[in-house]
């Protein structure tokens, strides 16, 4: 498991990595204007429907359904149900799909209000999010297929899919001057890539003997049970999805640029959730749905402390530093071209924000697999609606006097309310999480993230004198003498804290 752990994880890097090339272009070509506004706002809401149908509710109900018919009924039992499941979805889809394009304007209006007092950016936000909405067909379809190869312990494919979409960005951003705005330009980069990704997918299932074929639904004893397993899925990750809505509803209120901040900010926050935690939730998942239907309740305990382990000991340098350098952060990744450093000011302050709900986003999945791999969704969803509710109140609490930082933080302060209610769950029904090893690192992990922030603050402050006479490259000079430096201090502690014994076997997955 944690060397399927480390492949998803590092296709992930690849992906957030391209990223990084993609939003650096992005800025440089788009700024934090008006043009960039509409498109976020486009590009935030395919991307809202999907992680609600497809990546998140969909993958908590079919992985699980897919893993126990494969174990108790057979291969030839789990390809049938994934083909049905394969017409129901592109049925549905295109159903949603149709609606979505005909009521654009009004879903637009709804979902950013604020936009409806400025018809230039009401109207670009129209156009551009017809060009992506259809991505979210695509990428319901590369879930399908994923969700099948996860549960056949081949990782490589779906995860390095999202590659594409860097990949395509980028080269239609390059080729601006073919389109009526940089936002058109970005908005075919992503519709473009979803149809990449669907080929990438189904070349690989293909290649390995699992490729699927269009079957004709049955409500069999299975399918129900997948059904009444995805029904509440799909309002739990609506709870998540809402409170991101809510991002996107207050700040069409607030001044121009606060958006791109949070666009911005949330770009590098992602990076360890989804690198790590949400590469260990991949794996995690059918790794725990495959033993619990076996009937080993200890080796799906066992999976899921050292995933949360390994988890921790990877996420929290990005948690250190993003508390510790966050301005420093996006000024050297970003504060080129259109991106000023009024612009990397506000999203350094709001990337402070969401550092401090790091940990719980990025151990969320590991707490969650426990009750999707028994087939319960429902406690989830409630966890997850009780935080949206202390979210989405504490950021129009908060709007008025920290406007984009404010939002950020209650998404951070809803993150810690999720776990609590998680664990408090858990316990309740009698599902240990944790062993003793976990309990024995947790202390020095914590250590050696208080050592390595103060590490980096200082360096990022002691070297000042020297980047200042630099007569290019200033920022990112400091920013990567703080990656070299906090590195070699973060390792050295974790070396002589935790031991050699404990890493090798965590490594290993024993």
């Amino acid at each position: 498991m944690i060397r399927s752990i480390f492949s998803v994880g590092g296709w992930t890097l690849v992906s957030r990595l391209t990223g990084f090339v993609r939003d650096i272009v992005m800025a440089a070509v788009l700024g934090a204007g008006p043009v960039a506004d509409a498109f976020y706002i486009a590009f935030r809401l395919p991307n809202h429907f999907r992680a609600i149908f497809a990546e998140g509710a969909f993958n908590a109900a079919f992985v699980p359904a897919y893993a126990r018919v494969k174990t108790q009924e057979g291969p030839v039992s789990a390809r049938l149900f994934a083909d049905r499941m394969l017409t129901a979805v592109v049925v549905v889809q295109f159903a949603f799909l149709g609606l979505a394009l005909a009521a654009t304007p009004w879903v637009v209006a709804i979902l950013a209000p604020g936009l409806s007092d400025d018809p230039q950016r009401f109207d670009l936000a129209v156009a551009f999010t017809r060009i992506t909405f259809p991505y979210l067909g695509l990428i319901a379809v590369v879930t399908l297929v994923g969700g099948v190869l996860n549960a056949n312990d081949r990782f490589w494919a779906a995860a390095a899919a999202s590659i594409l979409l860097n990949v395509a960005m980028v080269g239609t951003l390059s080729a601006v001057g073919l389109f009526p705005t940089p936002g058109h330009a970005a908005a075919w980069g992503v519709l473009i890539s979803g149809f990449l990704q669907v080929g990438l997918l189904l070349f690989d299932a293909g290649t390995h003997g699992l490729g699927l074929r269009f079957g004709r639904p049955r409500l069999d004893p299975e399918t129900r049970r997948f059904l009444k397993a995805l029904g509440p899925a799909i309002l739990g990750s609506a709870g998540v999805q809402l409170a991101i809505f809510a991002d996107t509803l207050i700040a069409s209120f607030l001044p121009q640029g606060a958006i791109a901040a949070l666009f911005y900010a949330d770009r590098i926050n992602q990076l360890p959730i989804g690198v790590v935690g949400i590469a260990a939730g991949i794996v995690l998942l059918p790794e725990m749905s495959r033993r619990l239907a076996a009937g080993d309740d200890d080796g799906a305990r066992h999976a899921q402390a050292r995933a949360i382990e390994l988890t921790l000991l990877l996420a929290l340098p990005f948690m250190a530093g993003a508390l510790a350098v966050p301005e420093l952060t996006m000024r050297a990744l970003f504060m080129r071209g259109a991106f000023t450093a009024e612009a990397a000011a506000a999203a350094g302050m709001t990337l402070a924000a969401y550092g401090v709900g790091l940990v719980p986003f990025v151990i969320m999945r590991a707490f969650m697999a426990p009750f999707y791999a028994r087939g319960d969704t429902r406690t989830p969803v409630i966890a997850t609606l009780l935080a949206a509710g202390v979210n989405i109140a504490l950021k129009i609490a908060l709007m008025d006097q920290f406007a984009q930082v404010g939002l950020a933080f209650a998404t951070s302060v809803g993150g810690w309310v999720n776990l609590a209610l998680l664990i408090w769950f858990a316990r309740r029904q009698g599902i240990l999480a944790g062993d003793a090893a976990l309990m024995r690192a947790l202390p020095r992990l914590a250590l050696a993230t208080l050592l390595l922030a103060g590490v980096l603050y200082g360096v990022a402050r002691g070297a000042l004198p020297f980047t200042n006479a630099l007569p290019v490259f200033r920022e990112e000079t400091r920013l990567f003498l703080c990656l070299i430096i906090g590195g070699a201090v973060y390792a050295a502690t974790i070396w002589l804290t935790l031991g050699r014994r404990q890493l090798r076997a965590l490594v290993r997955g024993g």
